[in-house]
């Protein structure tokens, strides 16, 4: 009898859904892409593909001068994102990601914020 050796290959990558936060490992990059390991939106729909692959949307510390920027929308930190600052998520820094680069979930965005998110998106690709 053959036995069956378990891989990292053969474990079942997370399932993130669309509008949680998780904890994704961005490494590696290249030039002015975002880096490190940080928490991102995912925003891809659920029902897209039978690949493990997610859009996400980087999240950063916010800065003030960020205010100016359609791309950049505002997370304050609550209970539901489980995000401990101000962040900003980064709807120009946009990238498909395998799910085997989910870490952990941090929390759920809130849907006002989502619709935010979606029309900055929007924006960022002028989509009319």
């Amino acid at each position: 009898m053959i036995s069956r050796v378990e891989t990292s290959l053969s474990t079942n990558p997370p399932s993130p859904k669309r509008g949680e936060i998780w904890l994704v490992n961005l490494d590696p990059t290249v030039g002015s892409e975002i880096k490190k390991t940080r928490p991102a939106v995912i925003v891809s729909s659920d029902a897209l593909g039978r690949l493990p692959l997610r859009l996400i949307a980087p999240i950063t510390e916010w800065k003030d001068y960020f205010k100016g920027s359609i791309w950049h929308i505002r997370v304050d930190p609550d209970g539901r994102t489980g995000l401990s600052k101000a962040s900003s998520i980064d709807a120009l820094q946009l990238r498909g990601v395998d799910t085997s680069r989910c870490i952990k979930k941090f929390g759920n965005l809130p849907s006002a914020v989502m619709e935010e998110l979606v029309a900055a998106i929007a924006a960022v690709v002028e989509y009319q």
